[in-house]
Formats: structure tokens, C-alpha cells, sequence
């Protein structure tokens, strides 16, 4: 077994000594660490991993050797983003946010959600440096690439619950990538098991559960078209200045020994810290949206310090900012501005769908290899935004009900909303004219 929690609250994690080449269970208990070779819990014997095990032998699979003590734990983060500093080039936001992303990893089933790390950039950048940095001190890492098959991965975060390292994580088949973002679209939250179907001995299908929930750090070269899973990274560019002229070029054995070392701190903080360690929810920013708040109280909850926090909430407003401004380059936001300000130069119940259409082509017209018309102008309504239309009198409207949607969602997409619109009321109606009529299937 890698880790369990006793029915007496004792911990125990499995440990791995390099030097003597053997495994073993520590044991958390009543705060006291000990180190065993067997545990009776509830009438079953637990024992470690066999230090021959082919994951742990190849490193593929990194493990703390003993708890040992440390200074604080303000201390220890000092340490941390030292070693970090040391080994990677990393802008000082990310930086911060590697270093609380290490202690959260060892804190992780402590909560229900968690956001990804991810290195973004071309080849030659140092994702893969800094993928090995980060990922060496976090917990029980798991290092696969783009080369590794699907199934493996299953069922060694099954097995391990630890912190999966991805390095090339651009998936070129449709089948291999639509395997692996199971793993990435399932492993943010907890009570989401990937199932997939098993035949035992006697050749009978046998549905299984893999558990994937935990942390996870990707190297990519390109964004990923999925935008929920886009929402669920904390991303650093890669190779947008010059690297450091202190950072190693080569790794040695020097790096492995510290990584060693700062595991075997972890383990204790883990051991100490987990049972009182809570989603804090008044860390809630309310300038922020609802995914950004999911990703960032975890990381603020993990960590005491002002600077600290103060730093990862200004990554969490400048990446909203980057959010904004991407979504304002989408057709969604052009057709909100439209209709937003139709709404505000309404004196009607409803704004015609052919306005909106009419003004977007006015406006925006010449960005579009086609004229827009109503039924795609209807589309990015219904289907993107969820902004509902109607059909009165022959015509297709939008009814202002919906303007409060249309309020939040430009501020979603960083159009002016209706509000902030100078009243312009005209005195005639706007589109068709007569008594609206009941709602039908939209065209």
C-alpha cells in the first residue's frame, strides 16, 4: 500500500530509502513517527510496496525516505522556493505560486478541488526543467511524458494517489487525447472516478473505478481547444526572456539530495498539518469569478503568509484581466456589445433579433468571411451565451428579462453592460411593433 489512514486516525505513508534500497510504512501517530514494516489495522495485515517495485526502482514514482524535522513552516517555504530559485527559471508570480503548489500537493486530500500547474512554451524553453524541479518536491510524483500509453496512468494514480508530472502533454491522436483528458477533466474534483472496464482471470468484464483525483503539472506547447479544461490551470510561459546565467545547465546528483531532503521535511509537515488543514471560504475574493475563487482558496488556505497570499491574489486579477481580454476577441463579446446597447436605447419589452444582427454587421461586418445573418446571430445567443429568444409575430426577439444575464455575462466577456449605457430612449419603438406574443421552439 502507498498511504491510509488507520481506524485508530494514525497516518501512514509509504517511504523509500535510495541508499539502502528498501521500503518501508511510516506511521503518524499520536504525534509520534515511526517506521514499520507491518501494520494490523481492523483485522488485515498493511505492508509497504516491494522496494523491487518496477515505478519506484526507476524512479518513475518519487517517495520521501523518513519524516525528518524542520525548522517552520514559514521556514520551509523559504526553503522551498529557494530550491526552486536554485534549479529553474521562473518569473517571481509563478515562482510564488510553484512554492504554494508544493505544500498544497502534500496537503491535497485535504480538499475537494484543486487547480494544475502547466509550463507553456516550444521546445528548448526549460519546461521540462522545471516540470523535474517542481515535480521532484511534490507529493509521491508521478513522471509520464507524451510517450507513455493511457492505461499505466490509470492505474498508477490509482495506486500511488499522488502528483501526476506530464511532460509533452500535446495529444496528436483524437483517441489518445480524448483518453488522457479523462484523467485532466475528472482529476480536479474529488468523487469522480474515471470507470473503465476490466477482465479478470475468467475472461468476465468487470467494471472498475480508477481514483485520478490529486495534483497535476503539465508541459504543453500549445493551449488546449477544451475551455473547461483550459480554466483549470495556472499556466507560466516558458522562454519569454533570457534564461539566468545562474541556473545549471546539467542536473546532479546535488539536486537529488536536496529533493530528497525537502520530501522528507514535506512528509512531516504532511503528517503534522493535514488533519487540521480546511478549505478556508472566507479567502473568497468577490472581484473574482467562480472558477478563478475554486483554483485560488485552496492555494491561499495552504499558506499563512501576507506576501504570500497577496502575491497569489494578484496572479488570480491579472489572470481574470487575461481572460477578459481574450473572451472580448470572441464573437460572443461582439454580439453582447450590440445588444447591450440596443437594450439600453429600448423603450420595448423586446429587442428584434434582426437589430442585433443588422448592428453587427454594421460594426463588425468586415471581420467575417460571411454576412452575419439572424439564424447565426440567434446561434451564438442560444447556444454560447444561453441568452433566451423568441419568436412574436413572425419576428425573433430577445425578450429584456434577459437583461440581467446580459448584464453579468458582459462583464464576463468585457463589454459595456446595459447599465453603464447613457440613457437613450427613443421615441419610437425598435423593430417590430404590436403586442408581444408567447414563446416558441426557437428557429
Amino acid at each position: 500500500m502507498a498511504s491510509a489512514t488507520l481506524a485508530d486516525g494514525a497516518l501512514v505513508e509509504l517511504v523509500y530509502d535510495p541508499k539502502r534500497h528498501n521500503t518501508a510504512l511510516a506511521v503518524w501517530r499520536e504525534g509520534t513517527a515511526a517506521l514499520e514494516q507491518r501494520i494490523l489495522d481492523g483485522g488485515r495485515y498493511l505492508v509497504p510496496f516491494s522496494a523491487g517495485n518496477n515505478l519506484i526502482k526507476n524512479e518513475v514514482v518519487l517517495l520521501p525516505s523518513e519524516p525528518i524535522d524542520y525548522e517552520s513552516s514559514e521556514r520551509l517555504l523559504v526553503e522551498i522556493r529557494a530550491f526552486l530559485h536554485r534549479y529553474v527559471d521562473l518569473t517571481p508570480t509563478f515562482e510564488t505560486i510553484a512554492t504554494a503548489y508544493v505544500v498544497l500537493s502534500w496537503l491535497y486530500d485535504a480538499f475537494n478541488e484543486l487547480p494544475y500547474l502547466r509550463l507553456r512554451g516550444d521546445y528548448g524553453t526549460g519546461k521540462t526543467r522545471a516540470l523535474l524541479a517542481i515535480g521532484s518536491i511534490c507529493y509521491k510524483p508521478v513522471f509520464a511524458s507524451g510517450a507513455a500509453t493511457v492505461s499505466p496512468l490509470f492505474h498508477t494514480l490509482d495506486a500511488f494517489r499522488g502528483t501526476l508530472i506530464y511532460d509533452e502533454a500535446d495529444f496528436r491522436f483524437s483517441d489518445e487525447r480524448a483518453e488522457i483528458v479523462k484523467i485532466l477533466n475528472n482529476g480536479n474534483v474529488r468523487g469522480l472516478p474515471v470507470l473503465r472496464t476490466m477482465v479478470n482471470k475468467d475472461r468476465e468484464f468487470n467494471p472498475r473505478a480508477f481514483q485520478v483525483f490529486g495534483p497535476k503539472i503539465l508541459a504543453t506547447r500549445q493551449t488546449y481547444q477544451d475551455r473547461g479544461l483550459e480554466s483549470r490551470f495556472i499556466t507560466e510561459d516558458m522562454g519569454s526572456r533570457p534564461l539566468r546565467a545562474d541556473i545549471p545547465i546539467n542536473l546532479t546528483d546535488e539536486f537529488k539530495e536536496e529533493a530528497q531532503v525537502l520530501r522528507d521535511k514535506l512528509l512531516l509537515y504532511r503528517f503534522k498539518h493535514l488533519s487540521r488543514t480546511r478549505l478556508d471560504h472566507s479567502l473568497r475574493d468577490t472581484r473574482l469569478e467562480p472558477r478563478l475563487n475554486q483554483i485560488l482558496i485552496p492555494l491561499l488556505s495552504v499558506v499563512a503568509d501576507p506576501r504570500l497570499r497577496h502575491d497569489l491574489r494578484a496572479m488570480a486579477m491579472e489572470a481574470q484581466a487575461g481572460l477578459v481580454a481574450e473572451r472580448g476577441l470572441q464573437v460572443e463579446a461582439q454580439v453582447l456589445e450590440v445588444l447591450a446597447e440596443l437594450m439600453a436605447s429600448s423603450n420595448r419589452s423586446v429587442v428584434p433579433l434582426a437589430d442585433i444582427t443588422s448592428a453587427l454587421t454594421e460594426r463588425y461586418g468586415t471581420e467575417y468571411e460571411r454576412t452575419p445573418t439572424n439564424r447565426f446571430v440567434g446561434g451564438v445567443l442560444r447556444r454560447r451565451l444561453h441568452v433566451r429568444t423568441y419568436k412574436s409575430h413572425g419576428t425573433y426577439v430577445v425578450p429584456m428579462v434577459e437583461r440581467p444575464r446580459v448584464e453579468l455575462l458582459c462583464t464576463k466577456y468585457g463589454a459595456t453592460p446595459p447599465s453603464l449605457f447613457p440613457s437613450r430612449v427613443q421615441s419610437g419603438d425598435v423593430g417590430t411593433s404590436g403586442t408581444d406574443s408567447q414563446p416558441l421552439e426557437p428557429e
